[in-house]
């Protein structure tokens, strides 16, 4: 079977070493992997995604939400997404880098989403994890927490959890927690689920794990 891809850098290199330029570095699978998947992204119009350092680096890339319903309407929040050679065999590692009040995200940046941990599979790709991420906001999950205290408010008192939540984004403290402004008021919350995917389309499932840092 002819590789089309290796042919392509083949030729690639030859043409820069004829022209007295320095060797084109060859591109891992999961370079080429990535190139494909951001490619063939089908972003919501609440998602932007930019690449800090450049289009020489796409496997260090940010992705922006701007929720349009739920408790975090009005808000931005940043991810940054690192991506190893070893993709897709190996989930990029995703942080939170707003500052954010929720239950499944805690004060560092960790991001609890079972497709990025114990679910995460070759087939998925970076439109799914953005998909994740989404659904993360429109319905937060009080039953998998990182930030525990704000998943028993959740739990407990939802209008409590809606007003926390519109205090951080508005710059404010939360149980002595200082919140950077990140947006507006928020709508109401939801049920809560996890992404199961494996060879189908994907599908919505209560989560029964608990993530732990």
């Amino acid at each position: 079977m002819i590789n089309l891809f290796k042919i392509k850098g083949q030729k690639k290199e030859e043409a820069a070493n004829s022209n007295g330029g320095p060797p084109v570095k060859k591109q891992s699978p999961g370079e080429l992997r990535l190139h494909k998947d951001i490619a063939e992204l089908n972003l919501p119009k609440t998602t932007k995604i930019s690449f800090p350092n450049g289009k020489d680096d796409l496997m260090n890339f940010e992705a922006t939400l701007r929720p349009d319903e739920g408790y975090y309407l009005g808000g931005s929040f940043t991810f940054t997404f690192q991506v190893s050679p070893a993709y897709p065999h190996e989930a990029p590692k995703v942080k939170c880098k707003t500052k954010v009040y929720h239950p499944n995200i805690d004060l560092e940046g960790n991001v609890c989403l079972n497709i990025l941990r114990e679910d995460w599979k070759p087939v998925l790709n970076i439109n799914t994890i953005i998909y994740g991420l989404n659904l993360l906001f429109s319905q937060p999950n009080d039953e998998d927490p990182l930030n525990h205290e704000a998943a028993a408010v959740l739990r407990d008192n939802p209008q409590k959890f809606q007003r926390n939540v519109q205090m951080a984004m508005s710059g404010g403290y939360v149980d002595n927690t200082h919140f950077p402004r990140g947006g507006g008021g928020g709508g109401g919350g939801g049920p809560c689920y996890v992404l199961c995917f494996w060879l189908a389309p994907p599908t919505l499932a209560p989560n029964a794990n608990h993530c732990t840092i």
